[in-house]
């Protein structure tokens, strides 16, 4: 593949490790996926890696296989990291992949721990009180992925400068995907939306559920209300960070970005309905709007 050997990944199997980590990619990551096609081919088989590495701890814990404890798959996926960082080579594709990433881009062992820790999470803790309380789920299911992207993406300031809208950007997204997938969270049993913020609006888990089960609650529909605006706030902050970045990876960052908080547009358009159904960005859309930024992007380099 061409982006492999941009990247100068020559070695069979770990070109076959790579191309696992673009297929999960693409499987799973649509918009991401297609913001990474505006990447450098160089950068993208890191981007995949560090996708695929998530993708596979998330799927442990959110879609684990009949019969098997998460706990325990967590335990094994942070003994390969042990690998990873001790200069070992997992026999696991996914895990191969990140040892190459890891290496070539100097990611911190601190922020893959991180992430394996609010997976953990996931498994004990069903709902957080305020957003305080909420903050150190999100640096780890989602800030620190900005921050391990980072070095992939460059920057033309010191990489520490970056860091904050990096974060950001990762937070924003998982934000949106709690409005996104309220419902389907409830189902699994868990709460991501400050239950101290639903509540001034006198909405607590009993009332979600019986939303999602009989439709629209007014009560409902104000308190996203305002967790979306919440939420487009963070994108600013991140957003400020893009002129951060090196040029040729700042329209895989914008494409990101819009195409995220498109959610949010789809969100407002649906009247806050998404306890049911599930607010997507149109194909359409998604490649109009990667088009046109990397079009804009390419003649704001050519001035």
């Amino acid at each position: 593949m061409t982006e492999l050997d941009a990247a100068g990944i020559a070695e069979p199997l770990l070109r076959a490790a790579y191309t696992e980590c673009r297929r999960i990619n693409a499987h799973h990551g649509r918009t991401f996926f297609l913001a990474t096609r505006l990447l450098p081919a160089r950068a993208r088989p890191a981007a995949h890696a560090l996708y695929g590495f998530a993708r596979m701890a998330d799927e442990l814990v959110d879609n684990p296989e009949p019969g098997t404890d998460p706990a325990v798959a967590l335990d094994k996926v942070a003994g390969l990291v042990d690998e990873v960082y001790d200069g070992r080579e997992p026999a696991d594709p996914v895990l191969s992949a990140l040892a190459d990433t890891v290496r070539r881009y100097g990611i911190r062992r601190e922020l893959i721990d991180a992430f394996l820790y609010s997976m953990r999470m996931d498994l004990t803790v069903t709902e957080y009180a305020t957003y305080a309380d909420l903050a150190e789920y999100i640096h780890g299911s989602a800030g620190v992925i900005g921050l391990q992207m980072l070095p992939v993406l460059g920057t033309v300031v010191p990489l520490a400068a970056a860091e904050s809208s990096a974060a950001a950007l990762g937070e924003a997204f998982q934000l949106t995907n709690f409005l996104r997938d309220i419902g389907e969270d409830l189902d699994r049993g868990r709460l991501y939306l400050p239950t101290e913020e639903l509540a001034a609006f006198g909405v607590d888990r009993a009332v979600l559920c019986r939303a999602r089960q009989n439709g629209p609650d007014p009560r409902v529909r104000a308190a996203l209300a305002v967790a979306v605006s919440r939420t487009r706030a963070v994108y600013r902050r991140a957003e400020a960070g893009i002129s951060l970045l090196r040029p040729e990876s700042r329209a895989c960052v914008q494409t990101s970005l819009t195409l995220y908080e498109g959610i949010l547009d789809e969100i407002e358009a649906m009247d806050y309905e998404v306890l049911n159904r599930r607010a997507t960005v149109s194909k359409g859309r998604r490649i109009g709007i990667a088009l046109t930024t990397w079009a804009r992007h390419q003649l704001f380099r050519a001035r």
